[in-house]
């Protein structure tokens, strides 16, 4: 399949967006195996557990229709 020609258009959108991108933890996380990956992903799931149970409880609103 041969490519589709962009005029340089998406160029400049991809550039655009890389300007607010860290790249350098895209380059970090990709040194990484597979393993080690899932084990930082469930080391993140356990601490935003944490969080849930031990941190400020959401407020509660009454809904009912007055």
């Amino acid at each position: 399949m041969k490519p589709k020609p962009n005029h340089g258009i998406s160029d400049a959108v991809i550039e655009a967006y890389k300007k607010g991108i860290d790249r350098t933890l895209i380059r970090e996380n990709l040194r990484l195996t597979v393993e080690q990956r899932f084990d930082n992903l469930m080391r993140l799931q356990e601490f935003a557990e944490e969080l849930r149970k031990h941190g400020p409880k959401p407020l509660k609103h009454d809904h009912k229709l007055r």
